[in-house]
């Protein structure tokens, strides 16, 4: 569960990040100031997630963008986008996490933060990715 929760809060810190355009520093202050750190593993978990996306991010947005070309990046939902971009560094960059985990997991985000139409549209994404990219090997 200290995962699970740790992929809640990089979301939340990813979105807050994109909707404030600020730096990740700031993003993170504001997050302890208004909600606390309950559970510090999870929020080094978020942490250390949302450092690897951004040090990754144009690999990923490339990913997501030749896996999506009908909807263009900012065309996307900002939470679904962040939600795939999530997965997708899990996917790529942390040999750790199996890459079902990944996708299983950004699945219920999409389910807990995202619209009706999220689930679907995220799961097709990483399905495509995971059998065209990744499953070879």
């Amino acid at each position: 569960m200290i995962r699970r929760k740790g992929r809640e809060i990089a979301l939340q810190l990813l979105y807050q990040k994109e909707v404030n355009k600020t730096s990740l520093e700031e993003v993170i202050k504001d997050y302890e100031k208004y909600f606390g750190i309950p559970n510090k593993a999870a929020f080094e978990f978020a942490v250390e997630l949302v450092k690897g996306v951004l040090s990754h991010l144009e690999d990923i947005d490339e990913i997501i963008k030749k896996y999506t070309p009908s909807w263009p990046l900012e065309r996307q939902n900002l939470t679904d986008r962040n939600i795939l971009r999530l997965a997708i560094y899990e996917m790529f960059y942390r040999p750790d996490i199996p890459e079902v985990v990944s996708i299983n997991e950004a699945i219920e985000l999409a389910k807990l933060y995202g619209t009706d139409d999220s689930p679907a549209f995220v799961n097709g994404v990483l399905d495509s990715i995971y059998k065209k990219e990744l499953k070879k090997k």
